[in-house]
């Protein structure tokens, strides 16, 4: 499926419905797709052996559970935006056959069988988060039939972050800041006491980081370990103490340097699964520098080059969401982050 950008294009580009209609036929195309499917299943004995769609009901497509709860994500998202979207029938049909209360019971069941604690712990669970919170801004049904695992989820992870003595900085799904980011856009209004927490923990884990020397990217990271854990602080707080914080964070910043910051990630083979992830990289700095240009205002001397390198890992990635299976089943999501911050 061709998405029609160019890297010319991506320069200065905002979301537009032409776009949103793109990124939602390609979701579309792969959400409800059971095979091919990875897998993350614990059994533990013959009567564990279930195909993805048994296991799964609602969220077996997209080639792994967590890529097909960010797609669910993506879809109301782009229909409530773009109201008048054509594709936009067809993302409210599925949903409501998909999120109804007797499929999200199936998927609840997953989380209490013996050997699911750790399963998609915590970028699954933050994306679930966020699809509930999307959905909540839908009159249909779908909240409340994602309420119950929801507050599952919810409730694990404020167990799980408890017990986190020390953050997860790795750039891929097991990103400790990434996936509180997600969390705590969810908690305000839901579970106060959960939106407490990881206030409290991210003080714990990030308040004394000084001077990142930000040595990244890894070759098959999707996440900026040192731009989401600046976005996350800078979002989270006051602005005048996280400017104060992100200021002794990334001292340099405004002299160019960490110089791997600013430059996009090359992608050497789409086709390999874990290099792909490289696309996403450039694609979640982008929602970073965007994030971090916004929240520290346009008299920062940041800002101007934070908007100037957003745009150049949009270029980079952008044109390339359909290149191949391994990035178009995940990559139109971190593309829908970057271009709505």
């Amino acid at each position: 499926m061709q998405l029609g950008v160019n890297a010319r294009m991506a320069s200065g580009m905002a979301l537009t419905e032409a776009m949103a209609a793109g990124f939602a036929r390609l979701t579309l195309g792969h959400i409800g797709r059971t095979y091919p499917h990875k897998l993350d299943h614990i059994m533990t004995g013959p009567d564990d052996v279930a195909p993805p769609d048994v296991l799964h009901p609602i969220f077996h497509g997209s080639f792994d559970w967590h890529s097909c709860v960010h797609g669910w994500w993506q879809l109301p998202r782009i229909a409530r935006r773009f109201p008048d979207l054509p594709e936009g029938a067809a993302i409210r049909e599925l949903a409501d056959t998909m999120l109804v209360p007797e499929k999200v019971a199936v998927e609840l069941a997953y989380f209490e069988r013996s050997g699911a604690a750790g399963f998609e712990r915590p970028s699954g669970w933050a994306w679930l988060l966020a699809l509930h919170d999307e959905a909540s801004r839908h009159e249909a049904g779908w909240a409340a039939a994602l309420e119950p695992l929801a507050r599952l989820i919810a409730d694990e992870f404020a167990s799980y972050i408890q017990k986190l003595t020390y953050p997860i900085r790795t750039g891929t799904h097991f990103n400790t800041a990434f996936a509180c980011l997600l969390a705590s856009r969810w908690a305000p209004g839901r579970d106060p006491m959960f939106g407490a927490l990881i206030l409290e923990r991210a003080r714990d884990w990030f308040d004394s980081d000084r001077d990142a020397q930000a040595w990244e990217p890894g070759g098959d990271e999707f996440l900026s370990p040192t731009l989401v854990e600046a976005a996350f602080m800078i979002e989270l707080f006051d602005i005048v103490s996280a400017t104060k914080w992100f200021e002794a964070f990334l001292p340099r910043l405004a002299a160019g340097a960490p110089a791997t910051l600013f430059t996009p990630a090359a992608v050497s083979d789409r086709s390999d699964g874990k290099i792909a992830h490289l696309d996403g990289l450039n694609l979640s700095r982008a929602w970073c520098w965007r994030t971090l240009a916004r929240e520290l205002g346009p008299d920062h001397p940041v800002a101007p080059l934070a908007r100037d390198a957003a745009e150049r890992h949009l270029a980079a990635s952008l044109p390339h969401l359909a290149d191949d299976c391994m990035g178009a089943h995940w990559l139109a999501t971190f593309a829908l982050l970057a271009l709505e911050a």
